[in-house]
């Protein structure tokens, strides 16, 4: 290709770009349009906020862009699980089975699923363990540390990459990895975005090539390894790469942000860390379920109309979208008395949807709540005295909610 061929292409490529984001900074202070606004500054800092609007317009609401959001539990939970909804998958991004429908989505979930069932988990009960005292141990000779890059990230890292047989993972990496394909997830915004997923994306392929030739010359007791055993006949040719891609990234990526998420809302309500701090053995998996519905690290996901049908009294035609707001969903008063409250001893009937529902209930969130469930424990037993100690920053992105920095001290 050309310089003028490579040239004009950049330059289309950015002026798609930032037509995309002046449409959508019109949408949001202009027309003052509930997505769009989820979309800028101010509504990433506080989508919930902006939830509150679109509740008080009805369950179920138009967009501007001709497709259907809702902010209901009850409506998100009926989609998510309804047949008559599939998923695309992404043009830029290939999610492996999370942007398939059935039969190729059982499938491939079939043959990841054993590697994160109940049966499964207690090999890694001491590991995780493990891992979060020797985090915990370095923190508190440091006294003040990032909970994000000390403590979030490495841990489910490396429970993950041990558990596909990724050897000599650097957390670092991967967390950046991580966050730049999360960011991805609403769209590329920017050519330094655009690049920097590129290179990401790159780092990534070629560690998996690197890793699937080692692995068909010297299987080992991996999930890798497995799927791998599996090509040709439950999994097809270009299925390996993505998939091993997928459970990768959500493997760590989700966690990352749970535990960052919920920390801050802890350290942000006193009466709750002390609450957990009393009794960190029974109340830390409920701060979990509670970190989960207060500030899930999925805010929306997606589902597409395959058929014409109705939902709430409005007629969705088929190829039309509607948006399930799960963090919406979490706060619906509905379901949840004083849904703005965080209060990690809730007694409310309802599960919160921060892992889906339906067919693409999160495969992995077996290993995600064990994970969770001691951190939290421990970080109570050990750190009871943690205190935010500088500026909070969260990530960019509004469909993955998370933080970048959390600095406290111990």
């Amino acid at each position: 290709m050309s310089a003028f061929s490579k040239f004009s292409q950049t330059a289309g490529f950015a002026a798609s770009l930032y037509a995309q984001r002046a449409g959508t900074q019109y949408l949001a202070h202009v027309r003052r349009e509930p997505m769009a606004m989820l979309m800028t500054r101010k509504g990433r800092e506080d989508p919930y906020a902006v939830y509150r609007r679109m509740r008080e317009r009805g369950t179920l609401t138009l967009t501007a862009r001709g497709n259907w959001s809702t902010t209901s539990h009850r409506v998100c939970n009926a989609v998510l699980r309804d047949r008559r909804f599939g998923v695309v998958q992404d043009e830029q991004l290939d999610l492996s089975f999370l942007g398939m429908n059935a039969p190729d989505h059982t499938r491939l979930r079939r043959l990841a699923q054993p590697a994160f069932s109940p049966k499964t988990l207690p090999a890694f009960r001491t590991r995780i363990e493990s891992t979060v005292g020797e985090l915990l141990d370095r923190a508190s000779t440091d006294g003040r540390f990032d909970v994000v890059s000390g403590f979030a990230a490495p841990l489910p890292i490396s429970v993950i990459t041990e558990l596909l047989g990724i050897p000599d993972a650097d957390s670092g990496e991967f967390a950046e990895h991580g966050a730049v394909i999360g960011g991805a997830l609403d769209g590329i915004q920017s050519l330094r975005q655009a690049a920097r997923f590129a290179a990401s994306d790159a780092k990534l392929h070629a560690l998996f090539e690197k890793l699937f030739e080692l692995r068909r010359r010297e299987p080992a007791d991996d999930l890798i390894s497995r799927l791998i055993a599996a090509e040709g006949d439950q999994v097809k040719p270009g299925e390996l790469e993505p998939m091993v891609f997928l459970l990768l990234i959500a493997g760590f990526e989700t966690t990352v942000n749970v535990i960052g998420n919920g920390v801050l809302a802890l350290l942000n309500n006193p009466d709750q860390w002390e609450a957990l701090r009393a009794d960190p053995e029974r109340l830390a998996p409920k701060a979990v379920e509670e970190a989960l519905r207060y500030d899930p690290p999925v805010q929306a996901t997606s589902r597409i109309a395959l058929e014409d049908l109705e939902l709430e009294g409005h007629q969705i035609k088929r190829g039309q979208w509607v948006v399930t707001l799960l963090g919406a969903a979490g706060r619906d008063p509905e379901v949840y008395d004083h849904p703005d409250h965080f209060a990690i001893d809730r007694q409310d009937p309802a599960d919160h949807l921060a892992f889906s529902s339906g067919a693409h209930y999160c495969v992995g969130q077996p290993l995600a709540r064990m994970e969770l469930t001691i951190a939290m424990q421990l970080l109570a037993e050990r750190m009871p005295q943690l205190k935010i100690a500088g500026p909070v920053h969260r990530k960019p992105g509004s469909t993955i909610r998370g933080l970048r920095h959390l600095p406290v001290s111990a």
